[in-house]
């Protein structure tokens, strides 16, 4: 008999302002309590040393999670210059130490541009890519030592990258960062830091943006917690969460919205295709019109005949045609 999920059938997102010194699944996990949902996932990992931007799906919204963890992202980081560690940031052990060379915002901005657009990069160590099925930095825990460049180089986007603020006398440049998924910012900083001839590691770093979220729209993690004592009956502390909820179109802000009626509505929902006038287009929002208003029902695809495929669909109760 298949196990059966406790928790509440709700959809949506809340995009969380993740603090230091947890994972990200520590915080969805805790979330996902408070809420009382009965699923739950995260649109990519933030490192526990870093903070920032980390939207929560719920329910059917985890079915755009995907989408999420492919999107642009966007982090203001702090290069620590003249060590180099093992780990890429302040965590890690010291492996050799440099003198910082004389430079200024001239020189920094010269090499900054060898690293926008795209790029090769080769993942740190310490990371959760997988080699033979094992997390490197569960390999690298153990001493085991890899040919990172010849296995696991990959071609990513810096979108932009800008200079914040230098401070030469205590070694630290700030920068800000939207680069494409897949970028890992310790490799960036270490590479500019191996530019300026003497090193460099992450000793802040802040995500900003991921996808169409910012941290304009973050809720802040201890406020989440703070609700557990405020609120001790949990259908209270329920009804206020729901209250943050983003609606899941949110994060799919750019795609086309198409309107169906009840009886196209039906049959998308149960996975059949129908025929549209609605132009040519890979991505398109489906809502349906019922009597109580519009309903957002999952996302599709138009081919060039005109047919509308439905391509993820959530749980929802239509009326009756």
């Amino acid at each position: 008999m298949a196990r059966v999920k406790k928790g509440r059938d709700i959809s949506g997102i809340i995009v969380l302002n993740k603090p230091l010194g947890l994972s990200s699944n520590q915080v969805l996990q805790k979330i996902k309590w408070l809420l009382g949902a009965k699923k739950a996932g995260h649109t990519g990992a933030l490192d526990p040393m870093a903070s920032g931007v980390l939207p929560l799906c719920f329910g059917d919204a985890t079915k755009f999670s995907q989408i999420l963890l492919e999107s642009t992202k966007g982090y203001v980081t702090t290069c620590k210059l003249g060590e180099i560690r093992s780990t890429g940031d302040q965590d890690g052990e010291i492996i050799s130490v440099k003198p910082i060379p004389d430079f200024d915002a001239a020189s920094v901005e010269t090499i900054l541009k060898n690293f926008r657009g795209l790029i090769t990069q080769v993942p740190p160590m310490y990371s959760a890519l997988k080699h033979e099925g094992r997390p490197l930095y569960e390999l690298a825990r153990k001493g085991i030592e890899l040919d990172l460049k010849a296995l696991k180089q990959r071609q990513v986007t810096i979108h932009s990258l800008l200079v914040l603020d230098i401070r030469q006398d205590v070694g630290e440049i700030d920068l800000e960062v939207v680069c494409s998924k897949g970028t890992y910012i310790r490799s960036l900083v270490e590479d500019i830091g191996n530019e300026l001839g003497c090193g460099a590691y992450v000793s802040m770093l802040h995500r900003n943006q991921a996808g169409p979220f910012s941290e304009a729209q973050f809720v802040d993690y201890q406020t989440l917690l703070d609700l557990e004592d405020n609120y001790p009956v949990v259908a209270e502390r329920h009804a206020v969460m729901d209250e943050m909820l983003i609606h899941s179109a949110e994060a799919i802000p750019d795609w086309a919205k198409i309107e169906l009626t009840l009886h196209e509505g039906h049959k998308i929902l149960h996975g059949q295709r129908v025929k549209t006038s609605f132009p040519l287009t890979p991505q398109v929002q489906l809502w349906v019109n019922t009597p109580d208003g519009v309903v957002f029902v999952g996302v599709g695809d138009i081919t060039d005949n005109g047919t509308l495929i439905p391509k993820r669909v959530f749980q929802v109760d239509l009326p009756s045609e």
